[in-house]
């Protein structure tokens, strides 16, 4: 048993690097004829989508950590192997919307092909109802699920975007100061004040506020370069950039 929904995460899909660093959407990226801008687009597609598919499935499936794991595998696995976003049409849907349609197909064709197993002579029995906390969820309920899982990689990815950044450029305090007052303060009551960084640091304290506005903005500006190549068109990018972050980008 896992104890983790992400604890199978394949290595390629954690790092910042597989991500594509161009204006290129992973939505096409993953249908290039490129190979190498395939691979990219599908390394980025499993980073970005991982968790939300594990949790979905949890939820929505009523599987454990393990099949939930199990499933996110197999449905990545088999999308790459069966080409399943290459009728995504933008027009038509959100990508996140068609990867959901994708994925509940997957997993219900997997269930009835259990089924068969389990009603088979001679075959070991296979569980089709993991026991999970709580009772299912609504379909409303289920599309914020996963568009909340959805934000949360988004914003994780952005941040481990940020670490490396400030690793590259010789800013550990600027992250430092960052992880003291803003992701913490996210599981605190009593974040530091800007007095206690300043004194904790051996820094004034108009120092500490400009450290953590660059901070800031450089989260921001992974955010938005993240969410970009995540969107399958412009509008769709400056709709979703107000709605996280409450201004439409230039």
């Amino acid at each position: 048993m896992v104890a983790e929904d992400d604890e199978r995460i394949p290595a390629a899909a954690a790092r910042p690097s597989a991500f594509p660093a161009t204006r290129l959407s992973v939505c096409e990226a993953v249908r290039s004829g490129d190979p190498a801008v395939r691979r990219v687009g599908w390394d980025a597609l499993v980073e970005a989508y991982w968790k939300p598919v594990c949790r979905y499935v949890r939820l929505r499936w009523r599987a454990d950590g393990e099949e939930a794991a199990d499933l996110t595998q197999g449905f990545f696995a088999r999308a790459l192997e069966k080409e399943f976003f290459e009728s995504f049409d933008p027009q038509r849907a959100r990508f996140r919307t068609f990867l959901r349609v994708c994925l509940d197909g997957f997993v219900a064709n997997v269930r009835q092909s259990a089924a068969r197993l389990k009603r088979g002579g001679g075959a070991a029995p296979v569980a089709l109802e993991p026991e999970t906390a709580g009772a299912p969820l609504a379909d409303g309920d289920l599309d914020a699920c996963f568009h909340r899982e959805w934000v949360r990689a988004l914003f994780d990815a952005a941040i481990g975007d940020l670490r490396a950044r400030c690793e590259s450029e010789g800013k550990r305090q600027h992250f430092e100061l960052f992880r003291k007052r803003d992701l913490e303060a996210a599981e605190s009551d009593a974040p530091p004040s800007y007095d206690e960084l300043a004194r904790d640091s051996g820094l004034p304290v108009t120092q500490v506020t400009n450290l953590l506005a660059w901070a800031r903005r450089a989260l921001r500006e992974a955010v938005l370069a993240r969410l970009r190549a995540l969107c399958a068109s412009e509008q769709e990018f400056r709709d979703e950039a107000r709605a996280l972050l409450g201004f439409t980008p230039p």
